[in-house]
Formats: structure tokens, C-alpha cells, sequence
């Protein structure tokens, strides 16, 4: 695909002038990053809308598996390592003690932030008379190099505590709805790189509705919207890959093989929306030797975990799903904020909350062009 300006898309999408709404939902968090750090929205006709769906692995990450994750690092003397999002995530289910694997730390449990798989690895052949627990929480993009790392073989006192998801189910979820949540797809192309981008064509194929892969400049954002709009116009639904400099078809077979091989898929809990089927990665019985949840099964038993609602004002789930923009929490940016988050969704810099808050947008009316003559 040819690479256009800004201002050459910015032209081709005004010169479009869509004459009724048009909901586009972007999946994950670099797009919405992206989105609203650049600004894209000001740049749009008021009748395109652009939704932040569920694309934040941190916010979508079950509160009992954050409290597993808190239970080791407070009673079993373990090291306990996590992606650094997911240290600030609160739960309102662990009433009994602290309410996040930072408040842990506070407490004088051993928890460290890592950035890769790399890391776990490391830090376990550094202290080989400790037992080391790798919280590992993300989509297809973690869970690849997460897989390498099992199949390559860990220290024998390193064990996974996964809490891995797929992408896709969960969209398929909010198509099956009575209610049609969006008009148009832009489809996530981190993970698109892992999976393929054939994974989506169920998108239009299936529901009819017009679907794009897109990369993470301003210039791809804007060009999966043109293409968007140009199916609309055309009244025709297919997919298309805006991408293609990184994402292919059949996508990255061999990390695929990975994940065929470590884990198995099924269905899993997601935060603030539920069971999805076929959504969730689990360690394969052959590899229970570096499963968390096999070596401290006293300590991660579910029947011990008792849920409570959060907080009534907050609004979490529907952000995530994309029924509601941040701004329309009553709770955001007043009681939550990036300092003091209430919901995940203001803790990980995927997060929709955190992004708006941290790039100054506090409404998404400040982001719409005013109408003429107003």
C-alpha cells in the first residue's frame, strides 16, 4: 500500500463527508494512543466517531488473578515479577491485606517490575535458593515470547502465573450482542503480527462490517479510516491490511507453533465483562512443572476468593467495552487519576482513562471539530 501525508489523507477523508454517524472501534491501546495523542479526532468530521474498545490487557486482567499474584508475594517468600503496569492495578476483591502487588511491595514483599520474559529468566538464575513467580498478564503479542521462553526451558525455582488472553473472541463477543456496538473495525496490528491478519475477516465476512489492520503512525491510523469510509461509501465490507510493511496473512507461524505447543486455549474470565469462550491461554499439563498455580495450589485455590463490587460510580467495564468514552465516568479525573487510580483502566499506559489524562484530554467534545455556523 502506498504511503500518503497526513495532509493528503486528511483531504481524502473530509472530501468523504459522511452524512450519519459512523462508529469506528480501534482495538488496541497503541492505536488509541495514537489517536489521541496526535490529535486525530479534532482533525475528523463530527459524524465519525472514533471508540476505544478492549484492547488494554492490564484492564481486562481478572481481579482473582492479581489477588493469586498477591497471596504468593505476601505468604510464600516468593520473588514476585510482573510487566510494570500491572503493579499499580487495584482490585476490589482482596479485602484482607493490600489491594495491589504494589501495596505488597509496601508490606515487604519482594515484587519487581521486568520487561520481558528475558528478565524472569535472569532473575531466577541470579537467586537459585528463592522461588521466583512470573506473573505473566497480556494478549497474543506476550504470550508468543512468554511460550519461547517455556519451551526453551526455565530455572527449576522459576514458575509462570499466566493470565494470558486472546484478542479476537472478545470482539466477537460484542458482535454477537442484539445491539451493534461499532460500524467499522480498526483491527489491532501488534497483534495482527503474531496471529495474522486473516484472523479478522470474520469481522467482515461474518457481520459485515468493514475492517482494517493498521500500524501505529498517525499516516496508518488515518489511511485504516479512509479505507473505512471508502467501504462505507461503497456499501461493501471486507478486510484490509494497512499494514502490510509488518503484518502478513497467515502472520507469524512459527511464534504461532509456540503457542500451539506451551499452551492450550479456553475459555477465561475477563475483567468487568465476564467468560468469554476460547479466549484464554493455559500452561499445557506437560508443562505443570512451571505452573504457579500447580506448585501453589493451596495458595491459588479460587474457592477462596471473594469478589466485591467496586465501586458504584465506576464505570470500568463500559469503557472497556467501548459503550462509554473515559470522560463520561462520573469518576474520571476527579477521584480517579493516573496518581490515585480507582480502575485499571487509569493505571496502564494503554488504558483509555490513562491515555486521555495523560495527553490533557479531559472531554471528547474538546476533540471534535465545532459545526459550522455555531
Amino acid at each position: 500500500m502506498r504511503r500518503q501525508s497526513v495532509e493528503t489523507l486528511i483531504a481524502g477523508l473530509d472530501a468523504m463527508h459522511p452524512e450519519r454517524p459512523f462508529r469506528v472501534m480501534n482495538v488496541c491501546g497503541g492505536h488509541e494512543r495514537t489517536i489521541t495523542q496526535a490529535g486525530l479526532r479534532s482533525l475528523l468530521d463530527k459524524h465519525i466517531e472514533l471508540i476505544p474498545g478492549p484492547g488494554c490487557p492490564v484492564c481486562i486482567c481478572p481481579e482473582e488473578d492479581i489477588a493469586q499474584a498477591i497471596h504468593l508475594a505476601l505468604n510464600e517468600q516468593v520473588i514476585l515479577l510482573s510487566f510494570g503496569d500491572m503493579l499499580r492495578v487495584p482490585v476490589f476483591s482482596h479485602t484482607d491485606g493490600p489491594r495491589s502487588l504494589l501495596a505488597a511491595r509496601g508490606q515487604g514483599a519482594d515484587v519487581r517490575p521486568v520487561a520481558s520474559p528475558l528478565d524472569a529468566v535472569a532473575i531466577a538464575r541470579a537467586n537459585v535458593t528463592q522461588q521466583v513467580v512470573f506473573f505473566a498478564a497480556g494478549f497474543e503479542t506476550t504470550m508468543a515470547p512468554v511460550a519461547a521462553m517455556v519451551a526453551e526451558g526455565v530455572p527449576d525455582n522459576l514458575t509462570v502465573l499466566l493470565s494470558g488472553r486472546l484478542t479476537w473472541p472478545a470482539v466477537a463477543m460484542l458482535l454477537s450482542n442484539d445491539e451493534q456496538a461499532f460500524d467499522a473495525l480498526i483491527a489491532p496490528g501488534h497483534v495482527a503480527t503474531i496471529m495474522g491478519s486473516d484472523e479478522w475477516a470474520f469481522v467482515a465476512e461474518q457481520h459485515g462490517l468493514p475492517t482494517a489492520i493498521a500500524g501505529f503512525h498517525g499516516e496508518s491510523v488515518l489511511a485504516a479510516l479512509q479505507c473505512l469510509l471508502q467501504q462505507r461509501s461503497d456499501n461493501r465490507a471486507q478486510l484490509v491490511n494497512c499494514y502490510p510493511e509488518v503484518v502478513k496473512p497467515q502472520g507469524n507461524t512459527q511464534a504461532q507453533q509456540l503457542l500451539r505447543e506451551v499452551m492450550v486455549v479456553s475459555a477465561a474470565n475477563w475483567r468487568g465483562i465476564g467468560v468469554v469462550e476460547d479466549s484464554g491461554f493455559t500452561l499445557r499439563p506437560e508443562f505443570a512443572t512451571v505452573n504457579a498455580r500447580v506448585r501453589f495450589s493451596e495458595l491459588t485455590d479460587q474457592s477462596s476468593f471473594t469478589p466485591l463490587a467496586p465501586p458504584a460510580e465506576a464505570r470500568c467495564a463500559d469503557v472497556v467495552l467501548g459503550r462509554l468514552y473515559p470522560d463520561q465516568c462520573p469518576l474520571f479525573g476527579n477521584e480517579c487519576t493516573p496518581r490515585h487510580p480507582i480502575g485499571p483502566c487509569m493505571v496502564s499506559d494503554e488504558g483509555a482513562c490513562r491515555i486521555w489524562m495523560s495527553s490533557g484530554m479531559r472531554s471528547v467534545d474538546e476533540s471534535k471539530p465545532t459545526p459550522e455556523g455555531v
